[in-house]
């Protein structure tokens, strides 16, 4: 089976040791810090939020208003705890790395002592309930158990048992689960001193842990009995919880209904098949996969756990769960004696077609369960995804997928293949990657949260993906790199996806000629999205991102590459940056990318900050809230006295600015140099109806 190697992995140590750009602005200690709590929700007065009778349901941390029709449509409501009754403490807004609040959706979340509470009213109807939350990690790394008490409408009370062993990571890309660990490449440039380790004598000192992230899980709980809208949930750590804390960042709720039955199916209960987990299934299952398709019938998983310790490998087969909350497949990391062929020192729980080498697998159809792994530790070569391999002219439709390294890798040649209505949480790396060569294949309504990679990637390595389409998805809170990435590819498109809250080296959207991808060629659409809290700080380069960056390292960016509609919101930094890096800067180039009727509302710094060569035209791209001077313009770092090396053309109707005047103004055009490298931070307002925006329910 192909490897899986980190997309970031090979130019995080190449391109990113080294700053893209001279500083050619003195930088004040305004302008180099990074600016806490941009158009945050006002958090509750601890002991007054929200309360009874009062939900505040948000989407990505926002009123689901400004998002109408964007995102993935989801059968549950979220509530951020910041806005419910607690007598905890509000942590956040903060937006600096390495922090609790940070990695929470909308950028904050409460803080419970033992004895404490945090009190959500449901807005609708609810049998089930998700709890996404933090609490320590043991002192030597591993994790712990902490119990949390949940009481219901003031009587059904019982207990979820919380856990850290699928969080908390330190130091170094690829990461370790040792907070006392030293640095595991002491030759790579450390930021924190500014200097490369094994060039200085003597070697710098890091306090430790050591960049610690991936603080938050989530844990779902069926409540067992039909709660009403109004009704009340209190989340609280017990006294004598083994925890000196505990962060929620949010509850979701919904009406789950009763699971579903399959009846002209082969039941995996007649193969031999546990149900209670406590014996290994993955026989049984292949037996009943057999029979099946020998039968030409659908495999049926009744409720139940069900444990599987290798791949499942599936080819011309339906596998149909009662539903993700009641039929849970789940499996150990299970240590290989010799590295397998792909070089995996690990195998897990997983559903996998053929290797396309093989020919791949055809005519694959997955629904209605959870696959949940057991996956602690990022090993870029392990096969440890709960859906891999290729899988043509299949689809994947309502699975919960859960502590796997990747929710979805698909390595390529391979065609036709539909995600729908799925959700991936608490991944080590990415959400759903489509790497090689994937082709006419569509991702949609789909929900991604809590990645260590990108939320949802299309890669052309060695071979292009083509005509794909990446549609009305929810991507929240990735850890580490974007929420929806593109590496190269032919003809494909992302539209009307909703990505909030990426924390590091990354950002909302990225369009990269990196990691060896083919070019970009053909048509690009980036149509009808909205970011929030996106354009986060570059903690290597040491400057802001856009909420949507193009990034040419390896190769020009010359498609035709349309970016139509997007909203973006409550930028930290920029709203859109096209960046080279320093090294390749007289190189490559991005050129003749359109943006049309785009919305901007805040940014920190700027609505543009070109970085490269190139041009890009701007028509009826409204901005307001703008914190700094709204193009700043800086090519690629030249400074000729004939102007930038990058043109802005003004195709009129550009509105609106900030506290520097209109963002496109005319003494701008077409390439004045207006570079301010590290201009200072304004910290918008929070984010609101656009003037003329039509009401909606």
């Amino acid at each position: 089976m192909a490897r899986h190697p980190l997309p970031a992995a090979a130019d995080r140590l190449r391109g990113r040791t080294r700053r893209p750009a001279r500083t050619v602005v003195a930088v004040t200690a305004a302008a180099a810090a990074l600016v806490l709590g941009f158009g945050a929700p006002a958090p509750a007065a601890a002991g007054h939020g929200g309360g009874a009778g009062a939900p505040a349901v948000t989407r990505a941390g926002l009123d689901p208003a400004l998002v109408t029709g964007r995102g993935a449509a989801v059968d549950f409501v979220e509530q951020e705890a910041e806005s419910a009754a607690t007598n905890g403490t509000v942590i956040g807004p903060d937006r600096t790395a390495y922090t609790l609040p940070s990695e929470a959706s909308g950028r904050a979340a409460v803080r419970l002592k033992p004895g404490q509470y945090v009190e959500f009213t449901l807005p609708r109807a609810a049998d089930a309930l998700t709890v996404r939350y933090s609490i320590p990690d043991a002192p030597q790394g591993g994790g712990i158990t902490a119990p949390l008490d949940v009481t219901v409408d003031g009587g059904h009370r019982t207990t979820m048992t919380l856990t850290s062993q699928y969080s908390w990571l330190y130091n170094q890309y690829p990461f370790s689960n040792d907070p006392q660990g030293d640095l595991l490449h002491p030759d790579w440039w450390i930021t924190e001193c500014g200097c490369v380790p094994a060039s200085t004598t003597p070697a710098p000192t890091i306090d430790k842990p050591f960049r610690p992230s991936h603080f938050y899980d989530e844990q779902r709980l069926l409540l067992g009995k039909r709660y009403a809208a109004g009704d009340t949930v209190r989340l609280t750590a017990p006294r004598n919880t083994a925890a000196a804390w505990t962060v929620v960042d949010l509850l979701d709720t919904q009406l789950v209904g009763a699971p579903h039955v399959e009846k002209n199916a082969a039941n995996v209960l007649a193969f031999g098949a546990d149900p209670t987990g406590r014996h290994d299934a993955a026989d049984a299952i292949d037996r009943a996969i057999a029979y099946a398709k020998k039968r030409h019938l659908k495999v049926y998983l009744p409720p139940g756990t069900y444990q599987v310790n290798h791949h499942i490998v599936v080819d011309d087969v339906t596998i149909v769960g009662a539903g993700s909350w009641y039929t849970i497949v789940k499996g150990h990391q299970v240590t290989l004696g010799t590295p397998a062929p792909d070089g995996s020192v690990h195998t897990g729980v997983g559903f996998y077609g053929k290797d396309a080498a093989d020919g791949g697998s055809h005519d694959v159809h997955l629904s209605g369960f959870a696959v949940e792994g057991d996956v602690r530790e990022r090993v870029d070569t392990d096969q440890v995804n709960a859906i891999g391999g290729a899988l043509s002219d299949s689809t994947v439709d309502g699975l919960y997928l859960h502590h796997t390294k990747v929710g979805m890798w698909f390595d390529g040649p391979m065609t036709g293949l539909r995600v729908t209505r799925t959700q991936i949480a608490d991944q080590i790396a990415d959400g759903i990657n489509f790497h090689t060569g994937v082709t006419d294949s569509s991702v949609s309504d789909t929900f991604v949260r809590n990645t260590g990679d990108d939320g949802l990637a299309m890669w052309s390595e060695k071979t292009a993906d083509a005509r794909n389409v990446f549609a009305h998805n929810t991507v929240q809170s990735p850890v580490l790199a974007n929420g929806i990435a593109l590496y190269g590819g032919t003809d494909n498109t992302v539209t009307g996806n909703l990505i909030a809250d990426p924390v590091r080296e990354g950002s909302a959207i990225q369009v990269g000629s990196r990691f060896g991808a083919e070019p970009f060629t053909g048509r690009l659409g980036i149509t009808d999205n909205t970011t929030v809290r996106s354009g986060p700080f570059e903690l290597n380069w040491k400057i802001g991102l856009g909420a949507i960056w193009f990034y040419a390292l390896e190769r020009d960016i010359d498609a035709d590459i349309q970016v139509t509609g997007d909203h973006f919101l409550d930028n930290t930094y920029n709203a859109i940056m096209l960046v080279s890096d320093f090294p390749v800067k007289d190189k490559y180039a991005i050129r003749g990318v359109r943006f049309k009727d785009i919305q901007v509302d805040g940014t920190g710094t700027s609505v543009l900050s070109a970085r490269s060569a190139g041009s890009a035209s701007f028509e009826n791209v409204d901005a307001r809230n703008v914190g700094a001077v709204g193009v700043n313009n800086c090519g690629s770092f030249n400074f000729p006295t004939t102007g930038s090396e990058f043109t802005v053309n003004d195709l009129g109707g550009n509105d609106g600015g900030g506290t520097t005047g209109p963002w496109l103004a005319s003494w701008e055009l077409p390439n004045t140099i207006t570079c301010d490298d590290r201009p200072a931070v304004v910290p918008p307002p929070a984010p609101a109806p656009w003037p003329g925006t039509p009401a909606t329910d």
